[in-house]
């Protein structure tokens, strides 16, 4: 067969019956719960760190005792921006999301304005407040970033994920304030005396309970919001939402703890020159500077995995056996003919079975067999007693 010369394939024209495939647009974000009253506590607690870091700086008399507390005062306020950006973003993300504008670009736009601005005002409560001084100028600064990160978090489309975080993150602020609250008592608890060792040994197991309780907190909040959060979506959902499975679970209850791992990352980045000053003062408080890092460390890493844990153990304990699976599980009655069980097969059946309307079936349908030409003659099997006479 020859090929013709200057001839090119033609592809076939599309098919015209076949049905083309529907583009499935995103579903719209839903709104997270309790947004407003989350907003309330987070910016109460931005405006708690700002003022009680007011009142520590202004006691200081020398510069040097400034750079050190703001040193100290650096990491609280950075988580409570966070905190504080990322509830105002949420209450305006559901405030979105009831004028149905679902796409990303104005949710950014809006979260990223919402950042700046309470970024903004926290910066200005620092410099107007706190002093002068190159601490304090990066102090606002680290804030005001804090914050703008925070709210673009918070406009992320998995809403109830970072409301969860959110709210496990002030639970965790608030059992850290409170067992602070009770140091003294908890020391003696743990053996503080009048040797060094005592000492650092006491401090060591108190830092330990925080972080534990903290992680125990955030991770049993998560678990109680997202489950609230999925009962009220459910009544108030005209379609159906899918659940949430246990990876939201997870990366929810790790949520305080990598709030804490961008606090600190923002810390040694943004913040890392009220870091250095504080620590070139005096070769101690290099070595305080530097024990406070490895603690803040160790902290989060407790709060991050104990929280993820404890939320991922709370769900997995509400899961129950699907019906499929206890029917597979469940053995049902063993028929007597199945695999020969019971008898030798269709030999050990009776002679006249009954038919589907209980009449015995008669004796010209049963099959015929050799001997039994239909004659209506009735043939015995070769296998059944002969009746015993007198019987």
């Amino acid at each position: 067969m020859t090929k013709e010369s200057g001839t090119t394939a033609i592809p076939a024209p599309d098919q015209p019956g076949e049905p083309e495939s529907p583009v499935t647009a995103a579903p719209p974000p839903l709104p997270a719960p309790g947004a407003f009253v989350l907003a309330v506590f987070a910016l109460g607690w931005l405006a708690a760190m700002l003022w009680s870091t007011k009142a520590e700086i202004s006691t200081a008399g020398l510069s040097s005792m400034t750079t050190t507390l703001a040193a100290y005062a650096l990491p609280k306020l950075v988580s409570a921006s966070l905190v504080g950006g990322a509830a105002v973003s949420l209450v305006l993300g559901n405030l979105m999301t009831r004028l149905r504008i679902s796409r990303s670009t104005p949710r950014f736009a809006v979260s990223l304005a919402t950042g700046l601005s309470v970024g903004f005002l926290a910066a200005l409560v620092v410099t107007l407040s706190y002093g002068e001084g190159t601490a304090i100028m990066v102090l606002a600064g680290t804030t005001a970033a804090a914050a703008t990160v925070g709210a673009i978090a918070g406009g992320l489309r998995n809403t109830r994920v970072v409301a969860a975080v959110v709210a496990a993150g002030l639970a965790a602020f608030a059992v850290g304030f409170a067992l602070n609250y009770f140091k003294d008592p908890i020391l003696d608890l743990y053996g503080f005396g009048d040797t060094q060792a005592s000492q650092v040994n006491a401090y060591r197991w108190f830092s330990r309970t925080i972080s534990l309780a903290s992680g125990l907190a955030a991770g049993l909040l998560v678990f109680g919001y997202l489950r609230a959060a999925a009962r009220r979506t459910a009544e108030r959902a005209t379609d159906a939402v899918p659940p949430l499975r246990w990876p939201a679970y997870l990366v929810a209850g790790a949520g305080p703890g990598l709030l804490l791992l961008t606090t600190e990352i923002l810390v040694r980045t943004a913040g890392a020159e009220v870091i250095r000053l504080a620590g070139a003062i005096s070769e101690a408080d290099q070595v305080v500077q530097d024990d406070l890092g490895r603690s803040r460390i160790n902290h989060l890493l407790l709060v991050l995995f104990v929280g993820a844990l404890t939320a991922l153990i709370a769900f997995g304990r509400t899961l129950r056996p699907t019906e499929e699976s206890t029917e597979a599980s469940t053995p049902g009655p063993r028929d007597p003919d199945e695999d020969g069980a019971g008898g030798d097969g269709p030999a050990d059946r009776t002679e006249h079975d009954d038919d589907p309307d209980g009449a015995p079936t008669a004796e010209s349908d049963r099959p015929t067999t050799d001997g039994d030409a239909g004659d209506g003659t009735d043939h015995q099997p070769a296998d059944r007693p002969e009746p015993v006479a007198g019987r």
